[in-house]
């Protein structure tokens, strides 16, 4: 009952014991409690240093039982006081955290440019990312395209997407379609909804982002090299673009909890199949269309030589041909 107190079970019936019989010795306490002496001993100095028991001016080297009313009523005046001590302490604390954090902004590795903070390598990036989380209040976005994220970064995200989905932040993220493929990647999006996030995909997605409320975004200063650096901003108008394209994508994106994506009925193509063919008709090589779509050069590949038989082509030129004809493109 008085734990609360600092007095433990074993003190407290000590206390009990002797304000029902002030004048037992050691030994009956013993006795009456079942008690080894040490242990007896042990609290009665734990409540002699509460101001529990005093000494007895009748009997020399005994001690008295401080009455409930006074002894308990001085521990809670005693934690009152403690708690004044540590808030003031906390008060100083956090205006000395104030003037370390004004001052070791400018010994950061981030640059400061028009209208945002041009962040230099990963370490810089997550440091930044950790303070945004820290501070979200309702949403986050993000587009994660690629394909299937490294174990490296799933790791950095996973503390930072826990902490915010448990303190009642919605989580929107959208990853490509083959990041169902991914049992990395997939387990992560599971244990995301799990907490209550939100995930769908796409087959092709914008490049990279993070919004924050609404008001800041993260972006890479590279879309091609990520590891080159990011830009932070909260440039009104940047991120209100942000924010509708990503509104855009996530309408046509699919759930991560629901069927797979429907092949067109009028073609039998998938939508993956379709950007691809959309991809390649444009000039662009597997290297790039595999890293537009998150897959590898040899999925590329296959699907192509797929699509290809069902076109009765020889070759790409003659399957891009086919394929516009059919309004397949």
């Amino acid at each position: 009952m008085l734990e609360l107190l600092g007095v433990d079970t074993t003190a407290e019936a000590v206390y009990r014991e002797m304000l029902a019989d002030p004048e037992g010795g050691v030994a009956e306490l013993c006795e009456r409690l079942h008690l080894p002496e040490d242990a007896v001993r042990a609290a009665l100095d734990r409540l002699a240093d509460l101001t529990l028991l005093r000494a007895s001016r009748e009997r020399p080297g005994a001690l008295w039982p401080v009455s409930p009313e006074r002894g308990l009523e001085l521990l809670l005046r005693r934690q009152e006081e403690d708690l004044a001590r540590r808030q003031q302490e906390l008060a100083v604390s956090k205006a000395a955290v104030a003037r370390a954090v004004a001052e070791y902004a400018t010994l950061r590795s981030a640059t400061l440019v028009d209208g945002g903070e041009r962040l230099v390598g990963l370490d810089a990036i997550q440091a930044k990312l950790e303070m945004l989380t820290a501070r979200l209040g309702t949403e986050c976005l993000g587009v994660m395209p690629g394909g299937a994220q490294s174990a490296a970064s799933l790791a950095a995200s996973r503390p930072l997407d826990e902490d915010a989905l448990r303190r009642g932040v919605s989580l929107r993220t959208i990853y490509q379609d083959s990041v169902r493929n991914d049992p990395g990647t997939f387990a992560y999006t599971q244990w995301m909804t799990g907490l209550g996030g939100r995930v769908r995909t796409a087959p092709v997605l914008p490049p990279r982002m993070l919004v924050f409320d609404g008001t800041t975004a993260v972006v890479p200063i590279d879309p091609e090299n990520t590891r080159a650096g990011a830009l932070c901003t909260e440039e009104p108008g940047i991120v209100a673009s942000l924010v509708a394209l990503f509104e855009q994508t996530w309408e046509t994106a699919v759930p991560l909890g629901g069927d797979p994506r429907p092949e067109d009925a009028g073609t039998g193509l998938s939508p993956g199949e379709r950007e691809l063919l959309r991809l390649l008709s444009t000039g662009l090589t597997d290297d790039a269309a595999a890293k537009r779509l998150g897959v590898s050069v040899r999925t590329v590949r296959r699907q192509m030589a797929a699509l290809m038989e069902r076109l009765a082509a020889a070759s790409r030129f003659e399957a891009g041909l086919k394929a516009a004809q059919r309004g397949w493109l």
